[in-house]
């Protein structure tokens, strides 16, 4: 029972993380239908962010604060730091690579092509300008152990996990409940349509991307908090995952994001828990496309006709 509780818990940490990137898969996918394959290395961009953001709030270089922040105080002030500064990189990758094709009409295979060279073009713009070392993240949480009943519980781990369900209903309201949540869904059911309504659709489509990548970045965070190495190409493999989870869940569904993440993270765990690790990706996957097999519009999907 113990064994069993302690992979409940590391599962639901690492789904967290494919939740946190698959929530912004699905945000852009929900309003443009366009699957936005940089994404993953957003996260990892995120990620590089929020380690120069915190060795400057602990100090770590030439010009620093005037006084000494506590430990928590740098934890939070490099979540929202980071979170800006890597909307701003998303924001950037719209106005620069997707606007112009999504106004010339491009048809949506070209764009899915930019999406993947944006995403070399981060990974191998790190790799070019900070080099293949691998850094180690600054501890930003004191590390805690706290064990329950034989099931240890890192604050790490509920840190996450907590961060993860919050963004979570934070998004759903968003999405339900605003004017602007309302307008991503107008613009994902009819484009056209939309600015005769007098919906500004470019400011709505920015506003997608902002929270997309905030997420991207606070996963980023988060990530490297509990897994402190960062190497240029963290984000490819992980943020890959991440898009399966979506599918998994419905891609263009918030919902369908959140249960997708954490399904894929349960299953690699224990795949991972009774078979080599070796084998992890390859059972979890084949899982994964019986069950596409069966359902291949995800768990929350709705069938639509689209061309990519």
């Amino acid at each position: 029972m113990d064994l069993l509780l302690q992979n409940i818990l590391n599962a639901l940490q690492w789904g967290s993380f494919y939740a946190l990137i698959a929530l912004g898969y699905t945000l852009v996918y929900g309003v443009l239908l366009l699957i936005n394959f940089a994404h993953g290395d957003i996260f990892m961009v995120g990620a590089y962010i929020g380690f120069f953001v915190a060795n400057f709030l602990l100090g770590a270089y030439a010009f620093k604060l005037p006084t000494t922040l506590s430990p928590p105080a740098v934890f939070a002030l490099t979540i929202l730091a980071t979170m800006v500064l890597t909307a701003l990189v998303g924001v950037t990758l719209e106005r620069v690579a997707y606007r112009p094709l999504r106004r010339r009409g491009a048809p949506r295979l070209y764009v899915v092509i930019t999406a993947l060279m944006c995403g070399l073009l981060l990974e191998n713009g790190n790799l070019a300008l900070l080099g293949a070392s691998r850094r180690s993240f600054p501890t930003l949480i004191p590390a805690t152990v706290y064990d329950v009943a034989g099931v240890l519980v890192t604050n790490v781990k509920l840190v996450v996990i907590l961060a993860t369900i919050l963004v979570f209903f934070f998004l759903e309201t968003i999405v339900r409940k605003t004017k602007l949540g309302m307008a991503m869904r107008a613009i994902s059911y009819d484009r056209m349509a939309v600015p005769l309504m007098g919906i500004p659709v470019d400011r709505v489509i920015v506003f997608t991307f902002i929270l997309g990548s905030s997420m991207a970045a606070l996963g980023g965070v988060l990530f490297a908090s509990a897994y402190p190495v960062l190497e240029p190409y963290m984000g490819a493999l992980i943020g890959w995952k991440a898009f399966i989870a979506a599918v998994i869940g419905g891609i263009g569904e918030i919902r369908g994001a959140f249960v997708g993440g954490f399904l894929l993270g349960f299953v690699e765990i224990f795949v991972a828990a009774f078979f080599p690790s070796t084998l992890r990706d390859l059972i979890a996957f084949s899982i994964l496309l019986v069950f596409l097999s069966f359902r291949p519009t995800g768990i929350f999907g709705v069938a639509r006709a689209t061309k990519i």
